[in-house]
């Protein structure tokens, strides 16, 4: 399910890039890097979520095999997508693939997610800030989001409608697979609400992007 999940996660990142309607915030970023180093976007990815790890270093994170999986696999996958899938030029195909992109990043959240083997480099960072500030998980994720975004870019990444539909999608999209994935027994502890508050992932309704 992890590897699954991280292959199917770089495969919707590069379906996104190829729609050409916008991206979500950590791609503009990444988009925005690869334009300034000569990188692919995929390289770009792996340098950027390795720099977010050691982030980790003074708030006491530690990463576990998905975290170093998800700061190799994805890039790898996207430039491999990218190297055989060609832009289309019809509207009539990239709106459709922009939502099968959404989609599928969010099914792939949730095959990643389910087996617990670590959070990816930027999750880690937003539940890590969580603790250290005390601030809640949606204060926390909307300004890490906003500023990536914006830095993102000013380095010349792309957004677009297509960033408003990652933005308003995939929250929904992706708390549903995670349930769907990795259902709590009826009325066992951890269900619902009180899953979502020992899980500070899930608390205050917020799903984690897992690049």
């Amino acid at each position: 399910m992890l590897y699954a999940g991280l292959v199917l996660y770089g495969v919707s990142e590069a379906l996104q890039l190829r729609a050409g309607l916008g991206l979500g915030p950590w791609s503009v970023l990444n988009q925005g890097v690869a334009r300034h180093t000569g990188l692919t976007i995929g390289e770009a990815g792996i340098v950027v979520g390795a720099t977010v790890l050691l982030l980790w270093i003074p708030l006491r994170q530690r990463p576990g095999l998905g975290t170093v999986s998800n700061v190799l696999v994805i890039g790898l996958v996207i430039d491999a997508t990218l190297a055989l899938l060609p832009a289309p030029g019809s509207l009539w195909v990239r709106v459709p693939l922009l939502v099968l992109a959404v989609v599928l990043c969010a099914a792939a959240t949730g095959l990643y997610i389910s087996p617990r083997f670590g959070p990816g480099p930027r999750d880690g960072l937003m539940t890590g800030l969580h603790r250290r500030t005390g601030r809640s998980v949606r204060l926390v994720r909307t300004t890490i989001e906003l500023s990536v975004l914006v830095t993102g870019f000013a380095l010349g990444g792309s957004i677009g409608v297509g960033t408003v539909v990652f933005a308003l999608g995939i929250g929904p999209l992706a708390q549903f697979f995670l349930r769907l994935f990795a259902p709590a027994p009826a009325g066992a502890p951890g269900t619902g609400q009180a899953a979502d508050a020992a899980n500070p992932v899930m608390s205050d309704r917020s799903v984690p992007d897992p690049v």
